[in-house]
């Protein structure tokens, strides 16, 4: 039955009887090194950020990579395989109180933006995908709400939400949209009770199993953007997973479709009037996306440190060889910048002095110094450096995306040379963008 026959009709014999076998469990095909689902220690902060935190900030990092390293790493390398989420650990990242960030009242945690910060770098060290599941539901969902929405709205969704027990999305890019995220096609209708929105949203995180999403459409009455919540099964609201992605797997990234679907006016966000209603959600969202790279690299090199240590070639150490070292040091001298810019945008946030540029610079030059640090630990694994048992593979996937959302590298380098220059760059041919 496992022969397989050819066009010409002749025949091969079957398949050898271990054709089928699963395969050997990594540490038993590869006892020389530890795999990532066993964690390896932090070694990665070499400047000491710990004494530049407040004890709250740092109780909260040492809560989250503890859960990070005991309830996620054995787990995560076969949900990335199989582009699945883990649902059941969501009660226990519920528990850790870190969704809701900075939000204060209504259940939420009320964490400064540096304790946020490095909470989802935390995340982020052993998983990329669980710190975008997070940072969606709590950097954009929920804080649009908390920044934008009414007191009712506040009340209705934020408790639920901070504990994890709702699931939130919040969707602005569309098909024809990405960096041009302002020229939103989809519509906003006012009708007698409320609005019916039409229209497509792609590249949604969470989207596919959330309970809130929260929407943005152009009202057709005075042609500006305006957002909106969405409960799941709305009728005339479909959303489908997006397959076939090599980075951020476990995220489940899906293309909305809204068919007339009707929002009741209770259910319309009172503060977002215009595109630059969503600044000040995006200008928290972007230091926080600086961070996922700033845990991911250190996730990178904790494995590189310990792998390096731990196999042998030539009768040494990799981690004896002068080139080895040098890559090593080159990885850690990266993530000690990447940090201390990092906490430069929450420090510049905190004292209301952070600039659109600021957040642009730190998030495009982070991403940059991360995909560098990747390549070096890809490098240092050699045959291993593909497979995402040992993280380096996985994370190296994962950085992609991250370095094009939140904007690509390239806008955020003219949203900080607009600000620098004070000439804009984003204009076509035929018309300035409305960036």
């Amino acid at each position: 039955m496992n022969a397989l026959v050819y066009a010409d009709g002749s025949v091969k014999n079957a398949m050898p009887s271990y054709f089928y076998s699963p395969p050997l469990d990594i540490s038993v095909a590869f006892p020389q090194a530890t795999p990532a689902s066993l964690f390896p220690p932090c070694a990665s902060d070499y400047f000491q950020l710990d004494d530049l935190l407040t004890p709250k900030e740092h109780a909260i990092r040492k809560k989250v990579r503890e859960c990070m390293e005991k309830e996620i790493a054995p787990i995560m390398t076969e949900c990335w395989e199989k582009a699945k989420f883990p649902f059941h650990v969501i009660p226990k990242l519920g528990a850790l109180g870190i969704a809701g960030g900075t939000i204060k009242g209504y259940g939420c945690p009320g964490h400064s933006i540096t304790g946020s910060a490095v909470a989802l770098a935390e995340v982020a060290r052993v998983d990329a995908s669980c710190s975008t599941f997070i940072l969606v539901h709590s950097s954009l969902a929920m804080l649009t709400i908390a920044l934008c929405g009414s007191e009712a709205q506040k009340q209705k969704y934020l408790p639920s939400l901070a504990q994890l027990q709702t699931i939130a999305c919040w969707a602005l890019t569309e098909p024809d949209n990405g960096s041009d995220a302002s020229a939103l096609n989809t519509t906003a209708t006012k009708v007698e009770g409320g609005w019916i929105l039409e229209g497509q949203k792609r590249w949604i995180g969470n989207s596919t199993f959330a309970d809130v999403l929260v929407i943005f459409a152009r009202n057709t009455t005075t042609n500006q953007i305006n957002g909106f919540i969405i409960k799941k099964d709305a009728p005339g609201l479909t959303v489908t997973k997006i397959d076939n992605k090599i980075g951020l797997r476990i995220v489940q990234n899906g293309d909305i479709v809204m068919r007339k679907v009707f929002v009741p006016d209770e259910d319309k966000i009172a503060g977002v009037n215009s595109f630059k209603d969503t600044s000040k959600v995006l200008a928290v969202s972007r230091v926080m996306v600086a961070w996922q790279p700033i845990g991911i690299s250190m996730g990178i090199y904790d494995m590189c440190h310990r792998y390096l240590k731990e196999r042998k070639q030539f009768g040494a150490p990799l981690a004896a060889f002068q080139i080895n070292q040098q890559k090593l040091v080159q990885m850690l001298g990266n993530i000690q910048a990447m940090i201390l810019v990092g906490w430069r945008l929450c420090k510049l946030y905190e004292s209301g002095k952070m600039t659109p540029g600021h957040a642009s610079l730190g998030k495009s030059w982070i991403t940059l110094r991360a995909r560098e640090t990747a390549a070096l630990g890809r490098e240092l694994l050699g045959g291993n450096g593909i497979l995402a048992d040992f993280l380096v593979a996985k994370a190296f996937c994962d950085l992609e995306p991250i370095y094009t959302y939140e904007g690509t590298y390239d806008i955020n380098t003219l949203i900080t040379g607009r600000e620098v220059t004070s000439f804009a760059s984003f204009k076509t041919v035929a018309q300035r963008s409305r960036l």
